[in-house]
């Protein structure tokens, strides 16, 4: 079976060093790295450095991606029918003092519906997709990074460490035996009412538990969450990533030879008994090399491969310690950017297990069970007196203390993209929030970005303008795509308050919405039967490519302006009459709006989203949507017309069960109630 065969190159690719030196879940002894007999400096001391640029590893590796990238930019370029593109990306690799456009791609939290949304929406953008050469928007080759949080990091992980899977190929596995994102049961018992097979389960997570706990470390309820998604992620493999590092990445051929954008995971610092916004939330990222905070908290990175290493400001904390690695198990990481969901683990008396099973499932949960649920300890922590950094509390804890990356409204992983070392021109920021009273995305994660870059503790970075969330609903800036920041000489007022001479990237802002398929399923949807989850892909398909390229003949010359917008402006290129007229159509005017009543729209028509009490879009609403009278009359039925042209074997299912279009009231009792919890 395919992905079979995925597994045996993954291991293949990663056998010479990549795994935990245990060959299991527990961490071990390892060689120190040679670099820790380096003198220190005033960046670097020993494991840590400051987080005044990306790495020299990430440089290095970036400078050789956009050699890959920029190939497949200007077949996407020149088959989107923009004039004199070869020539303008010609004249950038010929011209030393210039660069290569970056485009980055960011996928939202919101559990499994986040995970499906974002399996569909990058399938648009993926050459491999069945029909994405003509329905879609072939841009994933040529995106340097990709970054995701919560159930986005889960997306995320389970393309990158299957081997840069597609989604093409899980959709296929569809039925078959141990097949990648089979979610016809929750985690808490995966073989449905198969009390042996739940029961053989959790004892085998009990094992990996124990063995982390026995070589010293603390476990949480992290850890079961962590490998219960990871039997879902990585069934191919036979101890479902139990030894699986994030690290082991950087010995893969897909990352060696830069086949792929640079992934990024996003998790949230918080204090026991506090609660995080976005204005005082500490932000770290996971990538191959480090884990870190540009935050003025933290201001370091640490080797994320040595993190299990007691150490002490950044060098062990004696010379007899040794070194360790394993700690950073690709479960447990994508685990800790998703510990909302800890608290479903405790709700066993709500899954119908029972006997065996429920007896191996509370032994691991009730151990592990305490006030601070939605909490990752990472121990012991690595930024301990770190010379960098100005909190106390993170600096002095025994632990760092992870939690979900939405945790502090920032639920679309935009932070690590605003680095100004990245380069980063524009973002795709795919938002599968669930923000409304019908859980459709609002626009408020980009407002609590924007408000972030006046806070004290941030990194000079620099965001867009972005209106109220108010306006993002009225003008149906949620219903289609929109871009913010087009126009650099416009931000030059934000950049001076925001205190840096940074010009931001331009935000290509896409929202989760139906077109299809009715999306909006409730973020504690732990199970999706095969309809439900080839629809949710089906959908998000459609999201990203503007209904199939249907709604706008020029949609993929616009999306060619956007990646180009910034080089153009810093080469001094007039952007010409195209791109002009595109953003003419889809970039915010600045026009704002404010309800007095609270009467939020609340159902979607062709086009966009509108008051429930209008049947039709009228022909101002229609202007502002930017698209044409004839698609503002077109049905749901013309909007999947095209799918059989895309993703084949996802057009057959049926797309009317599972979800909900507006979903019940305790459904959204639930989910408050649990998110509450999760704040404290």
């Amino acid at each position: 079976m395919l992905h079979n065969v995925i597994a045996s190159l993954l291991l293949t690719a990663a056998s010479a060093s990549a795994w935990s030196p245990t060959d299991s879940y527990a961490p071990g002894t390892v060689d120190c790295p040679s670099y820790l007999n380096d003198d220190d400096t005033d960046t670097s001391v020993g494991f840590l450095r400051k987080a005044d640029e990306i790495s020299q590893q990430e440089k290095e590796w970036m400078e050789k991606r956009d050699n890959v990238t920029v190939k497949h930019l200007k077949t996407f370029l020149k088959d989107t029918g923009l004039n004199n593109t070869d020539d303008f990306i010609d004249n950038l690799v010929s011209n030393s003092s210039a660069r290569i456009p970056r485009l980055a791609l960011s996928f939202s939290g919101g559990g499994y519906r986040a995970l499906l949304c974002a399996a569909g929406e990058i399938s648009g953008l993926d050459n491999r997709t069945r029909g994405a050469d003509e329905h879609g928007l072939p841009i994933l080759d040529s995106a340097s990074y990709i970054a995701g949080l919560s159930g986005g990091s889960w997306f995320l992980s389970s393309l990158v460490f299957n081997n840069w899977t597609s989604v093409q190929e899980i959709v296929d596995q569809t039925g078959q035996d141990d097949a990648i994102w089979d979610f016809e049961h929750n985690i808490v018992i995966p073989d449905g009412l198969n009390l042996i097979k739940d029961a053989s389960y959790w004892d085998d997570i009990d094992d990996d538990i124990k063995a982390k706990k026995k070589a010293g470390f603390n476990a949480s309820l992290t850890d079961p969450w962590g490998r219960g998604l990871s039997h879902q992620f990585f069934p191919g493999l036979e101890d479902k990533g139990a030894s699986m590092t994030f690290t082991s990445l950087r010995d893969w051929d897909i990352f060696t030879n830069q086949s792929i954008p640079f992934p990024i995971i996003v998790a949230d610092g918080r204090t026991p008994g506090k609660q995080i916004i976005n204005l005082n939330s500490t932000l770290f990222e996971f990538n191959p090399f480090e884990l870190g905070s540009y935050d003025s908290y933290v201001d370091s990175f640490v080797d994320l491969k040595y993190v299990g290493t007691k150490m002490d400001g950044g060098k062990k904390q004696s010379d007899d310690e040794e070194c360790w690695a394993g700690l950073d198990n690709t479960g447990f990481v994508f685990g800790t950017s998703s510990t909302l969901f800890n608290q479903f683990l405790l709700r066993l008396n709500s899954t119908g297990i029972s006997g065996l099973a429920y007896d191996a499932a509370s032994s691991v949960l009730n151990d592990l069970s305490n006030d601070e649920n939605d909490i990752a300890p990472w121990y012991p922590n690595p930024f301990y007196h770190s010379p960098f950094g100005s909190s106390h509390t993170i600096l002095t804890d025994e632990s760092v203390m992870l939690v979900d990356g939405g945790e502090d409204n920032q639920n679309v992983p935009l932070n690590p993209l605003l680095e100004e070392s990245r380069g980063v021109d524009v973002i795709f920021a795919f938002d599968n929030s669930a923000d409304t009273e019908q859980s459709w995305p609002n626009g408020s994660s980009l407002v609590n970005t924007y408000e972030r870059q006046f806070a004290n503790q941030t990194h000079n970075f620099a965001f867009p303008y972005v209106p109220s969330v108010d306006t993002f609903l009225h003008n149906n800036l949620t219903a289609k795509p929109t871009f913010f920041g087009c126009y650099a000489n416009n931000l030059t007022d934000l950049m001076e308050k925001a205190d840096t001479s940074y010009v931001p990237p331009l935000v290509v802002y896409i929202a989760n919405r139906p077109w299809t398929f009715n999306s909006n399923t409730s973020t504690f949807k732990m199970s999706y039967d095969d309809d439900e989850k080839l629809g949710m892909i089906q959908n998000g398909f459609e999201i990203s490519t503007f209904n199939n390229l249907t709604e706008d003949a020029n949609f993929a010359k616009c999306i060619g302006c956007a990646i180009l917008q910034r080089s153009k402006e810093r080469q001094g290129v007039d952007i010409g009459d195209e791109c002009k007229s595109c953003f003419d159509d889809y970039c915010w005017d600045g026009s704002t709006y404010t309800y007095t009543n609270d009467s939020f729209p609340d159902e979607f028509t062709s086009t966009g989203r509108y008051n429930s009490t209008i049947s039709n879009a009228g022909s101002d609403e229609i202007q502002a949507a930017g698209v044409s009278s004839s698609s503002a009359q077109s049905t749901s039925t013309q909007s999947g017309s095209n799918t059989q042209s895309t993703v084949s074997s996802i057009s057959s299912a049926s797309h009317n069960g599972g979800a909900v279009n507006g979903v019940s009231n305790w459904v959204n009792i639930a989910t408050i109630a649990l998110s509450w919890l999760a704040l404290f």
